[in-house]
């Protein structure tokens, strides 16, 4: 109901704006008409419609982007709402079962595993957000030292294994040599852990993910995740990155999550010297996001 709402209202502007400079235009024209003889005034009559049709335009685009960013930042909101109330809802059912039940030894170390990894996906959700103001803080210095990226691959392909239950074959890593970087560990470890995150998230539920490392010219070292998900539009390739922005899942299911992750991997690349950036041949197609950063000297 709310996003019709807000559709409703970008499609009001953009008719309001529409009919307001057909109707200057209109007004103006006839105008012309009526008095052309008269130069200086034409003149005159030319620059005031164009700055009328000029400040019509620009309101109008004004209240478009506000609305749509007000609509992202509900979708925000909701979204870490829900990532933070959810694990803090099942640790408590669990502690309260424990509580008041007697639970044999092994269902009560079953009970302790889903806690922490609950525990470990609420400290995931926070430290996004966190990170999110870190990144975007301008001045802020780079913790930078030698980084070997094949064993930030290798922690971060780890941790989201742990984290969403896959075995072995459901990811994949391909070295073609040893790269270093050098740069910030911590930032550079959440920028390639989102990319592998985000690529699970969007498999759907056969995950198929390759990451791969690779040297490219002696000057970038290059990070390539590769899945064979939901695949993503071409219009919408590069607005991915934005903040608070979030494509559908697979046939159109809601994907978890806060939609900031790629616009920590893009602040992260371009803090670094490099560049991030996404292909795909569109939807159902799966898709490679590709982080690229300097190599150290």
């Amino acid at each position: 109901m709310i996003a019709a709402g807000r559709r409703k209202s970008i499609a009001f502007f953009i008719s309001l704006g529409a009919g307001l400079i057909l109707v200057t235009l209109l007004l103006y024209v006839g105008w012309v008409l009526l008095n052309w003889h008269h130069g200086i005034l034409v003149f005159l009559g030319v620059v005031l419609a164009a700055m009328i049709i000029s400040g019509v335009v620009l309101n109008t685009i004004f209240l478009v982007r506000e609305i749509r960013r007000n609509a992202q930042h509900d979708a925000f909101i909701n979204a870490v709402t829900h990532e933070l109330k959810t694990p803090v809802a099942s640790i408590r059912l669990y502690l309260e079962t424990l509580q008041t039940r007697a639970v044999d030894e092994a269902k009560r170390q079953e009970f302790y595993r889903i806690m922490i990894e609950d525990n470990d996906r609420l400290l995931s959700t926070i430290e996004q957000v966190l990170r999110t103001g870190r990144v975007g803080q301008v001045g802020r210095t780079l913790n930078r030292s030698q980084i070997d990226l094949g064993e930030v691959v290798e922690d971060c392909l780890s941790r989201v294994r742990k984290l969403h239950n896959l075995d072995n074959g459901a990811l994949e890593y391909r070295a073609s040599a040893p790269v270093s970087i050098l740069g910030d560990a911590e930032e550079v470890r959440a920028a390639v852990s989102n990319l592998i995150d985000n690529a699970v998230k969007y498999s759907g539920n056969e995950v198929k993910v390759t990451v791969e490392t690779a040297n490219l010219n002696g000057k970038f070292a290059c990070v390539r995740v590769i899945d064979r998900g939901a695949g993503i539009a071409k219009t919408e390739l590069k607005q991915i990155f934005k903040r608070f922005y979030r494509v559908p899942g697979p046939l159109g299911t809601r994907v978890k999550g806060t939609g900031l992750g790629l616009y920590i991997v893009r602040s992260v690349a371009q803090r670094h010297g490099g560049r991030a950036w996404a292909e795909s041949e569109g939807p159902g197609r799966g898709s490679t996001f590709v982080l690229q950063l300097p190599l150290a000297k």
